[in-house]
């Protein structure tokens, strides 16, 4: 059963940073286009950067270029996001999905078709 579940999300002051981890299983990770989402309270779901399998290529929406990293470790089967500088705004539910991979992974939400369960991200001080 193909699974994805989210941590390290938690409260902290603006400024701060976080890293989130997104563990897959029954599903061989590097075989999959993985990204990273969030969600605010009454806003749509937006995407954040996301994982080309097929080349390695990495994609950020512009608000997450030079603050957030999107790294994979193929042996512990997991994906993370590095966010610093974090700013009230960024407070969100955080997701990963994954995908059945192409050239170019897409920053929307619509073409993944497993998600996590989110975790929460608050940043206020």
């Amino acid at each position: 059963q193909l699974q994805l579940v989210e941590s390290g999300g938690g409260l902290v002051q603006p400024g701060g940073s976080l890293r989130l981890s997104c563990a897959a299983s029954g599903f061989t990770l590097e075989y999959y286009d993985i990204g990273w989402f969030r969600q605010a309270p009454g806003k749509e779901r937006e995407g954040i950067s996301c994982f080309s399998s097929r080349n390695g290529a990495t994609r950020y929406e512009e608000y997450a270029k030079g603050r957030f990293t999107i790294s994979r470790d193929n042996a512990k089967k997991t994906v993370y996001l590095q966010m610093n500088g974090l700013k009230p705004e960024d407070t969100a539910v955080y997701y990963c999905a994954a995908k059945t991979p192409d050239y170019l992974c897409p920053l929307g939400r619509s073409p993944y078709t497993f998600w996590g369960q989110g975790t929460q991200v608050s940043v206020s001080s």
